[in-house]
């Protein structure tokens, strides 16, 4: 398997969680109301899935070990523009806490504030993984070598097994106050 393969595969998971997203969505809509516990989940699933884990190995791994390659300007281009919208899910993402903690306060109205961050996220993924899917990784897997590439891979291997850790010792610190 080459690195593509293991982020290709995080991104099944990201649309599966989206098409959730788009469901509950279509309920709050019907409601004029939201469920903070589905939010905090989304919300955790985003940072530490599709945010830490995910693009932590495009962000760490990938794109720091394309630093040291030839990039076309198109590719170079490319990674500068995902980049940029890994920060945009991060903002949509403390958009969506912030109005949870309005609504959960009290706030109904910030049930709109709610529908229209997890729509964004909603709308934002799939371009994104696209492009990542079809024109960046492509593109820019054949500037490495075979071992190279295996490299990544354990490399790959070495950051999720980490990830589990790093995971409950903020939830533990975070309990702790």
């Amino acid at each position: 398997m080459k690195p593509r393969g293991p982020l290709m595969i995080e991104h099944r998971l990201i649309e599966r969680m989206l098409e959730i997203v788009r469901r509950k969505i279509s309920a709050m809509k019907d409601t004029a109301d939201a469920d903070p516990v589905f939010i905090d989940t989304v919300v955790d699933f985003i940072r530490t899935y599709a945010d830490r884990t995910h693009h932590g190995k495009e962000e760490d791994i990938l794109f720091t070990a394309l630093e040291g390659k030839k990039l076309s300007h198109s590719d170079q281009a490319l990674m500068e523009e995902l980049v940029e919208e890994h920060k945009f899910g991060r903002r949509t993402v403390k958009a969506l806490v912030d109005a949870k903690k309005e609504y959960t306060a009290g706030k109904r109205q910030a049930v709109s504030a709610i529908i229209e961050h997890l729509e964004t996220l909603a709308r934002f993924y799939p371009e994104h993984i696209r492009k990542e899917d079809k024109i960046f990784f492509p593109s820019t897997e054949k500037l490495f070598s075979q071992e190279e590439l295996d490299s990544m891979l354990a490399e790959f291997r070495e950051f999720d097994r980490k990830m589990i850790h790093e995971k409950y010792t903020a939830v533990v610190e975070q309990l702790k106050g």
